[in-house]
């Protein structure tokens, strides 16, 4: 299923009156900081991440607000499961809690929730709410939600071969396009623009593929403190920019 169309909008916020937006199709978000967010505030690791999941929805609302067709979102990588055992059953409670109560007004507001990440590492409880939640939205054509869970870009790369093989075909026949229809995002567009959270400059094993023409927009703002303002500011610099793909 191809990803929806959605019509590009002027937002006199962040362009003058009468001069159309340029807005990236797809917006990637490594949400960062949630830990550190909990020390400055002198509160619990754990606090710091039910504040991170309640930043998602305000992001979510004004992307598919503004006309993003797709967005997606770093919520949990394999990389993760080597935390504190406390730190990795609440966050994933956390995260699981939120997608199913999430969904009935993901469902109103027309989001299509999609995966992206091995979903059968995942507890049988996490995986059930993550089907039900694709599921339910499958209708969705106001926009993409494409959640990176349990997700390492590497890993992802690796299952796009082996699947590319177990259909029976050879590697002398891999290029390009043959491996990027493997991909978890296989039939999305690749992001336009990629933003960081909570000061750090790298991507972190996140869309090493789909990322490599992506503008990168780094921001010192800590996760829960990032809002559509934020969101706003990263669009706005993205439009400054020239993309010219290696011409």
């Amino acid at each position: 299923m191809s990803a929806p169309s959605v019509a590009k909008r002027t937002d006199e916020a962040l362009h003058p009156p009468g001069q159309v937006e340029r807005l990236p199709r797809h917006v990637a978000i490594i949400m960062d900081g949630n830990r550190r967010w909990a020390r400055r505030e002198g509160v619990p690791e754990v606090q710091g991440h039910a504040a991170g999941v309640e930043a998602i929805r305000p992001i979510v609302e004004h992307a598919a607000a503004i006309g993003i067709e797709v967005l997606t979102i770093y919520a949990f990588s394999r990389e993760n499961w080597q935390r504190s055992s406390h730190e990795v059953e609440a966050l994933i409670a956390l995260l699981d809690a939120t997608i199913r109560d999430e969904t009935p007004r993901l469902v109103d507001e027309g989001v299509q929730v999609r995966l992206a990440g091995r979903l059968d590492e995942l507890p049988p409880e996490t995986r059930a709410s993550i089907e039900q939640a694709i599921l339910a939205t499958a209708g969705g054509g106001r926009m993409v939600l494409n959640v990176a869970f349990n997700y390492s870009s590497r890993t992802e790369i690796v299952d796009a071969v082996r699947a590319f093989v177990d259909d029976g075909n050879s590697l002398v026949e891999l290029d390009e396009e043959a491996l990027g229809s493997y991909l978890y995002t296989a039939d999305l567009p690749d992001p336009d623009l990629l933003i960081r959270t909570g000061g750090d400059q790298r991507i972190s094993n996140f869309l090493l593929w789909q990322a490599a023409y992506a503008e990168l927009y780094f921001c010192d703002r800590f996760w829960p403190d990032f809002g559509p303002a934020d969101l706003d500011a990263a669009i706005a610099e993205f439009a400054r920019r020239a993309r010219r793909f290696g011409r």
